[in-house]
């Protein structure tokens, strides 16, 4: 071979030519190597990808989780082991095997750790594992990872060693004026210790778990802090565990801090009432120590005052200055309802025609401590007027009240106008309210060729008692009202007589199985005079309506005379059975209702004869109050009527 450089026939030496010759040699390779490696990369790329794939088929996208435990243990585990969270998760958070695998191994120790807070400390826990090998193929079973618990004894509370530190064990003065604390009441402070050892709920013997050990230290501190120790605090707290024996000692010191004292009042919001209908409110006097429950009931009697829309009650407790809490002032923060207010309303009554009305309140009328509404309704057959006086509220919730009403109803030619005036005092308070008053009745009729009058004056006496659930949503208890009177009464065309009235009511709420709600009431009203003691029409019964049988018009049913104008009865009875179901979980408070109505109002016992009625409703749970939607069949009439109403409790 022949090398050449240069111009052509120039030979090179023969070193020269052997370095060129390996150079070229070289290049020849590279070309080689390339080519071989574009025949090998799609057999290495077909590798990778299979690697990949094998991968991606290792991976667990769901997988069966099984825990054999008894009762809530079984709930408990299903909820917060780490293999219950993973179970389902999302695309980019799957599990590999060996993820799960680790989730497995760790599970026991874990699952032990969750058992001990129930009281259960020598729990024996095994995993079982199946379908772990077969996740290469796409088609294979999902693996099952299977928790096996043998709980064992639950622990129980074996002592209690509860301690006191703070003013509640070494109460410094019985008044902020008393140099030292008087026997009584050290006496006193030791009941109050007592009291406590007896209220703690975990008592020796109770089985043991971490939820009942954090509600009993909650339940006694709140129950300290409404005592008159607001900074009161736990300073220590242990449970001391012996798992050999399955029991747990308690040992606690709650440290109460100083006792505060209420102080003066610090009233903020006030426009137009006066201070003094807040503090005559108050319900205790300075220097009485401080009781949570004390500030709520001075808050909600502020709010039954209906002067204000809202009404906030405390105390600032200092926790760097303690010895300020002598006498810690009340805060007080009120809003104030308007002063004057008026709605106007536009209706129509199958009965009576189209109306319009307005209900007008003062809060402070003429600059007086009182309070006046004024109802007023007109109408093609029926107008009337409302007039209520009655005094702010005093310190036991009691009013006096003054009330006159007068009212002008026309039935074909009979025209008749009632008058009620009303002197008393009214008590009203969360479960009970009381109510006297005199109350004198008038009534002139004036028919064609004859005018008559009758009236009454009686004193009267009312009680209404709740003991329900929820005052504007009952679903549980019951509510009761009794009325009872006694008069005189003198009439231009019967006899002049004295007579007695009696009026009761029953509402009763239950829940029942399955999520329905049953409800029932009753009403049962006597007046008791001879039968030729004529008595007004507005002192005697009539029924029918929202309240009472549905189907019929407001107080529709009672005997009239011959020409149809009705003349109330001496004796009533009405009464309701009804059944109610939300119509779906998610919206609980839609439901939907059945009931029974039947009443009526008759002369005499002898004479009743109730009438009935059915339907069905709507119900929406307001926070207002219940609002109600009826469609009610009269059976004595044949034929259906629409009600509307707000259902509360008494």
């Amino acid at each position: 071979m022949a090398c050449f450089w240069g111009g052509a026939g120039t030979a090179l030496p023969g070193q020269r030519c052997s370095i060129l010759l390996g150079l070229a040699l070289l290049l020849g390779g590279c070309s080689s190597l390339q080519e071989w490696g574009q025949r090998l990369r799609p057999q290495d790329t077909a590798q990778a990808a299979a690697q990949q794939q094998g991968q991606q088929a290792r991976l667990v996208t769901e997988y069966t989780l099984q825990v054999q435990a008894p009762g809530k243990l079984k709930d408990l585990l299903e909820e917060h082991l780490d293999l219950a969270r993973f179970r389902r998760a999302p695309e980019d958070q799957r599990l590999s095997l060996q993820e799960l695998g680790r989730l497995s191994a760790a599970a026991p120790q874990q699952a032990r750790a969750l058992l001990e807070t129930e009281g259960f400390f020598n729990a024996q826990v095994e995993i079982e594992r199946s379908n772990f090998q077969s996740l290469e193929a796409r088609s294979a079973e999902q693996p099952t990872v299977t928790v096996i618990v043998q709980a064992g004894p639950q622990a129980k509370i074996s002592g209690v060693e509860l301690n006191f530190a703070g003013e509640l064990l070494e109460p410094i003065a019985e008044t902020p004026n008393s140099p030292e604390p008087s026997p009584e009441f050290l006496a006193r402070k030791s009941r109050q210790r007592e009291q406590l050892r007896r209220d703690w709920a975990l008592a020796p013997g109770t089985p043991f778990s971490q939820d009942a050990w954090n509600s009993a230290k909650s339940a006694l501190l709140g129950r300290v802090r409404t005592q008159g120790y607001p900074l009161a605090r736990w300073s220590e707290t242990s449970a001391q565990v012996d798992a050999e024996n399955n029991t747990v000692e308690l040992v606690l010191t709650l440290d109460s801090g100083p006792l505060f004292r209420l102080g003066e009042l610090q009233i903020s919001g006030l426009k137009h009432q006066p201070a003094s209908v807040v503090e005559r409110l108050a319900g205790f006097t300075p220097g009485e120590p401080y009781s949570e429950r004390a500030m709520l009931d001075f808050q909600e009697r502020l709010l039954k005052t209906t002067l204000f829309d809202t009404a906030n009650v405390d105390i600032r407790p200092d926790a760097e200055n303690p010895g300020t809490a002598a006498a810690s002032p009340v805060y007080v923060q009120v809003k104030e309802s308007p002063r004057q207010q008026v709605t106007l309303s536009l209706g129509f009554d199958t009965g009576t025609g189209p109306r319009i009305g307005a209900d007008y309140t003062n809060r402070h009328p003429f600059g007086l401590d009182m309070r006046q509404r004024t109802k007023l309704k007109l109408g093609v057959k029926e107008s009337s007027a409302d007039i209520e006086l009655s005094s702010h509220p005093l310190s036991d919730m009691q009013r006096n009240l003054g009330a006159f009403f007068v009212e002008r109803l026309t039935h074909d030619d009979t025209v008749t106008v009632n008058v009620r005036a009303r002197l008393g005092r009214i008590r009203e308070t969360e479960r009970e309210d009381r109510t006297y008053y005199l109350e004198a009745l008038r009534a002139f009729e004036d028919k064609p060729g004859s005018n008559t009058h009758a009236g009454a004056v009686s004193g009267n006496v009312q009680w209404t008692w709740r003991r329900v659930d929820n005052t504007l949503r009952p679903t549980l208890g019951y509510t009761a009202s009794v009325l009872l009177g006694a008069g005189y009464a003198d009439s231009s065309t019967f006899d002049n007589g004295y007579f007695g009235r009696s009026q009761i009511k029953l509402y009763g709420y239950y829940p029942l199985p399955g999520g329905w709600y049953g409800s029932a009431r009753t009403e049962w009203g006597q007046i008791f005079a001879a039968q030729s003691v004529g008595l007004p029409e507005k002192l005697r019964f009539r029924t029918g309506g929202d309240e009472s049988v549905r189907g019929y018009g407001f107080e529709d049913l009672g005997p009239s005379d011959a020409l149809g104008n009705p003349t109330g009865g001496r004796v009533l009875w009405n009464g309701s059975v009804e059944l109610a179901h939300a119509f779906v979980p998610s919206l609980p408070d839609l439901l939907g209702a059945a009931f029974v109505d039947a009443g009526h109002a008759a002369p005499s016992w002898g004479e009743f004869k109730p009438t009935t009625s059915l339907g069905l409703g709507l119900r929406y749970r307001s926070p207002l109050g219940t609002l109600r939607l009826d469609y009610a069949r009269a059976t004595a009439l044949q034929r259906w009527r629409l009600h509307f109403s707000v259902g509360i409790a008494l």
